[in-house]
């Protein structure tokens, strides 16, 4: 199934995603999207409404360090354990939706990612039981300022400016997130291109050992690292990152006024 939420002239609502190209709709759901949803009866052509973040996260957890690649392309060490920060969900955007580059930072990165969506509330998840709390997955833009960052010394204020983790289009429910092709373009480039089966802390290990640290509830996000090839986005751009099984991800970026 696929997960999403909308803006309908009715209001904003979470819907199931059904069909393929310009015969997508949007089938609305009663309430909320845990558990086995239920169903309004009201539908509209996705085209006639405007996809939302799929979800509003009590937190983003991120991992940093999670692809060989990219950590030699930092000039870093690959670690041990995976390095997790957290994201304000007042970063959360969704799909179209500009991300806005604070006149404070000169050096604002993309970063593709694939995010998991916790399906229900959790704690010492065992990694064997891990895919047991897993709603789906999105695709989700770490958006990342490098000169907060490397000014900080830690990644709080980097990560967590407002607009700074699109996600989307929607959640995928029925997914082997193990072997994903990722791929970032801005304004048709290609600029990252990997798979997740080089991610160096999977997803039951980064899942076992997030919920280690913190209770995880339903609509969490975690977001599972970024490949090689991170770079800067500037005023005018157009960056869309596309992850395999799910779909692509469309953000424009522009210059806070």
């Amino acid at each position: 199934m696929r997960l999403g939420r909308i803006a309908s002239p009715d209001g904003v609502a979470f819907v199931s995603i059904e069909g393929e190209g310009d015969a997508r709709t949007a089938k609305e759901i009663a309430e909320h999207p845990f558990g086995t949803p239920t169903f309004t009866g009201r539908s509209w052509p996705l085209a006639d409404v405007r996809l939302l973040a799929p979800i509003l996260a009590s937190k983003v957890i991120a991992i940093g360090k999670n692809y060989a690649a990219h950590v030699a392309e930092m000039g870093g060490e690959a670690p041990k354990d995976p390095v997790i920060f957290i994201k304000p969900n007042t970063s959360i955007v969704g799909p179209g939706a500009s991300i806005v580059l604070p006149p404070s930072s000169n050096e604002v990165h993309y970063e593709g990612e694939l995010a998991i969506v916790i399906g229900r509330p959790c704690k010492d998840v065992p990694a064997s039981k891990a895919y047991d709390v897993v709603l789906g997955y999105t695709v989700a833009n770490d958006v990342s300022a490098r000169d907060h960052q490397k000014h900080d010394g830690q990644w709080t204020r980097a990560k967590g400016h407002d607009t700074f983790c699109p996600l989307g289009p929607w959640i995928e429910t029925s997914l082997d997130p193990s072997d994903l092709e990722i791929k970032t373009e801005v304004d048709g480039v290609v600029k990252q291109q990997s798979r997740t089966s080089l991610l160096l802390h999977d997803i039951p290990k980064i899942i076992e050992w997030v919920s280690a640290v913190m209770t995880l509830l339903p609509g969490d996000v975690i977001l599972t690292g970024t490949p090689e090839g991170v770079g800067p986005m500037t005023d005018g751009d157009s960056v869309s990152i596309t992850v395999e099984g799910i779909g692509t991800l469309t953000n424009p970026v522009a210059a806070k006024k």
